[in-house]
């Protein structure tokens, strides 16, 4: 198998390759180098085997698309969006070097495709009332956040919601730049299966963390942004109370799944498009976050929970593991407890 990866360089990226030819796959290898996602180390010395080229440009470096069997496509602008001043950044890097790409696809006849989504296009996530069932909360309004009210509460009762796991069916909801740019590339991966014709893959990353990670940009993880506090003799800041619920996946994990998707696109018939979240399946809260990873590092720092806020972030969200298990055969092999406590000691990218 013949792979073209493009966000080759980055975080997910080195992984995936690593990955990859662990396989025996034949990978050509792609990346902008962005100084979002990239220190200045990688910038001033990037891999010698990485294609330096922006996705945008796609059309310009087709050649490339010569005997590929399947794209796995991973390169674009991460982070929710530090400023609507980032809306332009990732309308170029997430929907054009998407269509690009595609479009290059369509031009060689190369009729495969896997990309990294997220769990961002969610918004919130999946909640229960003990009165009224299953119930889909709006934004949390400023006024609740101030108040010190982080809690989704039923629309019908304005009593608690329960947090749930989120499958792939549910509806989409981008609350921030960057997930509606996720949620186009899922729409452009749509209708060029349908179009071209191909079969596509969208793969819906929950938190990543592990070695390889940025450190200390603007768009950085949390894990990656708790560890730096730490190194620094500082306790992580940690928003609200403590208690969102996400899923920590580790890059490990993201690889493997990638790999995965890859080989089961390849057997997909034409027209076709699928989501799958890519999880751990353990649900941890954001300060049991950090508190593992100031175990891991062997320092004694409490979080510092600080009451605030951003708007746009959403309370909970947790997602079901079934689809990727019972379709990809992908299982993580990484919990949170494990994965959270090695990554204190792993090494970050500069």
């Amino acid at each position: 198998m013949r792979v073209l990866l493009t966000g080759a360089a980055g975080f997910i990226g080195t992984a995936t390759a690593a990955e990859l030819h662990r396989g025996g796959v034949d990978v050509v290898a792609v990346d902008l180098l962005l100084p979002e996602a990239h220190g200045e180390a990688t910038r001033a010395a990037p891999p010698a085997y990485v294609h330096l080229l922006d996705t945008r440009d796609a059309g310009r470096w087709a050649d490339l698309f010569d005997g590929v069997d399947v794209v796995l496509h991973l390169a674009a602008m991460v982070g929710a969006g530090v400023t609507a001043s980032d809306l332009p950044l990732y309308a170029g890097h997430n929907d054009l070097g998407t269509a690009a790409v595609l479009a290059a696809m369509h031009e060689k006849r190369v009729g495969r495709f896997v990309q990294a989504s997220s769990m961002v296009v969610y918004g919130e996530g999946r909640y229960t009332c003990p009165r009224h069932g299953e119930q889909q909360p709006g934004p949390r309004t400023r006024e609740r956040l101030e108040a010190g009210e982080f809690d989704n509460p039923c629309p019908r009762c304005d009593g608690p919601l329960d947090w749930a796991l989120v499958d792939e069916s549910a509806p989409l909801d981008p609350r921030s730049s960057y997930a509606a740019s996720k949620v186009a590339q899922e729409h452009y991966a749509a209708a060029w299966a349908r179009q071209s014709p191909g079969a596509a893959i969208s793969l819906r990353y929950h938190n990543v963390y592990g070695p390889g990670m940025p450190r200390d940009t603007p768009y950085s993880g949390v894990a990656a942004m708790f560890r730096s506090s730490l190194e620094h003799g500082q306790p992580p800041v940690v928003f609200e109370d403590g208690g969102q619920m996400r899923d920590f996946v580790h890059v490990e994990d993201v690889a493997r799944a990638n790999v995965a998707a890859a080989l089961a696109v390849a057997e997909r018939p034409p027209g076709t498009h699928m989501a799958y979240n890519v999880c751990s399946g353990q649900p941890i809260g954001i300060a049991e976050v950090a508190r593992s990873i100031a175990v891991g590092a062997g320092v004694g720092l409490d979080p510092r929970v600080t009451g605030q806020y951003r708007i746009g972030d959403v309370r909970h969200v947790v997602a079901s593991p079934a689809r990727a298990r019972a379709e990809l055969g992908f299982t993580a092999l990484v919990g949170p407890a494990e994965g959270l406590a090695r990554f204190a000691g792993d090494p970050l990218r500069p």
